[in-house]
């Protein structure tokens, strides 16, 4: 009687062992995939992902949790593009982070010319002059308190961040011998004319000088501190002058109203010297007294 062949399972990769034989080692994995036996021998407490040595030699497929294969389906990178690690990833930037006193900051630190209120509102696209001048005043509160060495002061009719005077002789080795600061005694004597007496004439400024000062006009029209601002209404139409914005920014002031007053710059204020009184002489004597 004869016996039926054994039958083989299609499903299964086991290889068929007779008596007396070792069992056939398993067929080589793809390069793409490890092989159980490595990964068997790397841990052997964990079972590999894609079979799991049976008894007998006999093989089991054993198939990852679907939590599993769900997370690595998301986490795979889309086709063109690169994994990346958590160190390469780009910092989240959002527009919750940036505050409207911020803005401001940034914008007054970028200037190098003084900003108005309504300026720096324009730009911010965000409230007026008055919410602007809260947001430097907290500003100010902030760098007072951390020890800033700068202020946000109001200078030229407007803004700009300016350190503090303590500073000034260490700022001063460092922009030594600036050509624009350097203005001659004469120059300086027909700036202030022009400054206490604008819109002024040339011919009263010659007046008050004594001397001509067209050489000294066409010199602090060239520094950008004096400028044309019109023409007299006389023969001849006469040129006007008077002062610019960066007159008030190199004299820090915030405006015309800011200068000093014109009887606190005389000697009247200056106390007089008393003259002291001569010591009385002593009497002559008499011929009646030496008798």
């Amino acid at each position: 009687m004869s016996e039926d062949p054994p039958s083989t399972l299609a499903t299964a990769p086991s290889a068929t062992r007779d008596e007396g034989c070792e069992p056939l080692p398993p067929p080589p994995a793809d390069n793409d995939t490890a092989p159980a036996t490595r990964l068997a021998d790397a841990d052997a407490t964990v079972p590999s992902a894609e079979t799991d040595p049976g008894p007998a030699g006999e093989v089991m497929s054993v198939s990852p949790p679907a939590e599993a294969m769900s997370s690595t389906a998301h986490a795979s990178p889309a086709a063109g593009e690169t994994a990346r690690t958590p160190s390469e990833a780009p910092p989240a930037t959002s527009a919750a982070e940036l505050t409207a006193e911020s803005v401001v900051e940034a914008l007054l630190f970028a200037t190098d010319t003084p900003l108005s209120a309504s300026k720096l509102a324009h730009l911010l696209g965000l409230g007026d002059a008055g919410d602007v001048k809260d947001h430097i005043a907290r500003l100010n509160a902030r760098y007072e308190q951390v020890g800033a060495a700068f202020r946000v002061e109001a200078i030229a009719e407007g803004f700009q961040m300016l350190t503090l005077p303590a500073y000034a002789p260490y700022l001063a080795r460092l922009h030594k011998a600036r050509a624009e600061s350097r203005l001659s005694t004469a120059a300086l004597e027909t700036l202030a004319i022009i400054a206490y007496k604008q819109p002024v004439l040339r011919a009263d400024v010659e007046a008050i000088r004594g001397v001509a000062v067209g050489d000294l006009l066409v010199r602090l029209r060239e520094m950008n501190l004096v400028r044309i601002v019109g023409r007299a209404e006389e023969i001849g139409r006469p040129l006007l002058y008077g002062t610019t914005k960066k007159f008030l920014e190199v004299f820090g002031l915030r405006s015309l109203k800011d200068l000093p007053r014109v009887d606190e710059l005389t000697t009247e204020n200056v106390p007089k010297l008393a003259l002291a009184q001569p010591r009385p002489s002593a009497p002559e004597a008499t011929p009646a007294d030496a008798e």
